[in-house]
């Protein structure tokens, strides 16, 4: 059980806040992790936001929690931890004393300042918490991605962050790395020999991590378009991913050892550069077209804007130069206005050395390890094994499949109750350290330099396919297929 602690959730209206912040806190508070100590301090610009929060609050659980999760005797003891503030992040006039007097009251307990604001104003907030005092000894912030434009913007906002907290102070969430099954990726890796011994150039042929999204804008459209999918999702999530997937066996399960690995995965990445860029990467952009039967319009027509080369889809095909990966592609893809929505690591291993059968027993075909993320979570390996309901000798594929919603009756995975909980408990492992947003970035940036200094424009997909159609040529060329989620 955590001690009751205070968090200060700047935006708290905004879409994040009601989306996914509060109703990551009230399934700690059903299952007993949040203390009726523990105060939540919702921060709105508005007095009349401050006046119906607790109904804004409520709606907000009622339309973003399971089938099932809600519960009016819930929210009542919930409710009661809500203690919604009307100030202005960026003027630090008398409006700030009420947050001052509600923390003074507790002056010695654990201080969380959930910065679910846009990033330019991080410094700013965090410049105001200073003069304010309220920046305690066991004060901790939390600071949403994406940070930065580049890695220049991203230098400048650590800076600003570092100058009123230190490093271990500051936890860089980055929601993927809270699911459950990216945990059990470690577990898989770590702790069964079957898997170790085969985690490397000999045994594996190449490593697909793909996350795709039938949405559009989402009412983002001026985030978005000056962003794209390569800042949004690939500098981020992806590169995040391939590092648990890649990196070395820490000696130990702690935040320094693991940041570590993950960082010696980011220096090892091939850079991609001019001509190598043209090479390896393919960008898009939607068009008009069908998700699940429905017209959506373009990325131009949701953007109402006749002009923009921002990319909706990234592929890349990365090396990573070490013993371990050498000769070994990646294949990193994201994109909107998929087919499917899926989040999904696919480690394709190599074919048998030796067809021990003849042709008539059927196609061998090389063992393959699904991890999916979203929506739902599993891990299936899939194997070569024999038809039971024949006498002849005919080989099929089969699966072994850990679904974890099904195996544990009372799983109910959420990312950002882990992350918050373990931010509460001081716990950094799954936090991006800034060494880490570096590396991503200087990996990252000369791909955008050189599409802005070539004028490179994205290829144009369908809305509700696979992206374009020149993505699958980064495989094809060597013989290679995309896997896309079924």
């Amino acid at each position: 059980m955590l001690d009751p602690f205070d968090m200060v959730l700047f935006g708290g209206v905004g879409d994040l806040a009601l989306r996914k912040l509060l109703p990551a806190l009230y399934r700690a508070f059903r299952e007993g992790s949040l203390t009726r100590g523990c105060r939540i301090l919702p921060v709105c610009r508005r007095r009349e936001d401050v006046d119906r929060y607790l109904e804004t609050a409520q709606r907000a659980l009622q339309a973003y929690l399971r089938e099932g999760e809600y519960r009016d005797s819930s929210w009542r003891g919930f409710s009661e931890l809500l203690c919604p503030v009307a100030l202005d992040i960026a003027v630090p006039d008398t409006r700030w004393e009420y947050l001052v007097d509600i923390l003074g009251t507790d002056p010695g307990r654990v201080r969380i300042f959930y910065l679910a604001i846009p990033p330019g104003v991080f410094g700013l907030c965090c410049e105001n918490l200073h003069r304010k005092g309220l920046i305690s000894e066991k004060a901790r912030v939390v600071v949403e991605k994406p940070l930065g434009y580049n890695a220049q913007t991203s230098c400048e906002i650590n800076g600003k962050l570092a100058s009123y907290f230190p490093e271990d102070h500051i936890f860089r969430i980055d929601h993927y790395l809270g699911k459950e099954t990216v945990q059990n990726l470690l577990a898989l890796r770590f702790c069964n020999v079957l898997f170790e011994h085969l985690w490397d150039a000999k045994a594996i042929d190449h490593i697909q991590i793909s996350i795709s999204e039938t949405v559009g804008l989402e009412g983002r459209a001026g985030f978005y378009d000056e962003t794209g999918a390569l800042r949004d999702m690939v500098q981020n999530h992806l590169l995040q991913l391939l590092c648990l997937i890649a990196m070395e066996s820490p000696n130990t399960m702690s935040a320094k050892n693991i940041r570590a690995e993950k960082i010696k995965v980011l220096e090892a990445l091939r850079p991609l550069r001019a001509a190598e860029v043209d090479k390896n990467v393919v960008r898009g952009q939607y068009v008009a077209g069908e998700i699940d039967g429905q017209p959506v319009p373009g990325y131009l027509q949701e953007l109402e804007h006749s002009a923009s080369a921002t990319e909706t889809f990234v592929a890349i095909q990365a090396h990573i130069d070490s013993w371990r990966w050498a000769g070994v592609p990646f294949f990193l893809r994201t994109g909107k206005r998929m087919e499917k929505r899926c989040a999904e690591i696919v480690v394709q291993f190599k074919k048998v050395s030796h067809h021990v059968y003849d042709e008539s027993a059927g196609k061998v075909i090389p063992n393959r390890l699904v991890i999916r993320l979203q929506p739902e979570e599993s891990i299936k390996l899939i194997l070569m094994a024999k038809k039971m309901d024949s006498l002849a000798t005919k080989l099929q594929q089969a699966e072994l499949n850990l679904n974890l919603s099904d195996t544990y009756d009372s799983f109910r995975s959420d990312a950002y109750k882990r992350l918050m909980l373990d931010v509460a408990a001081n716990n950094p492992a799954l936090f991006i350290h800034c060494d880490e947003v570096a590396a991503a970035w200087a990996w990252v940036d000369p791909i955008i330099e050189h599409w802005r200094d070539t004028s490179n424009q994205p290829k144009p997909y369908t809305a509700g396919s696979w992206g374009p159609t020149v993505a699958g040529e980064l495989l094809a060329r060597s013989g290679r297929h995309w896997f896309n989620a079924k």
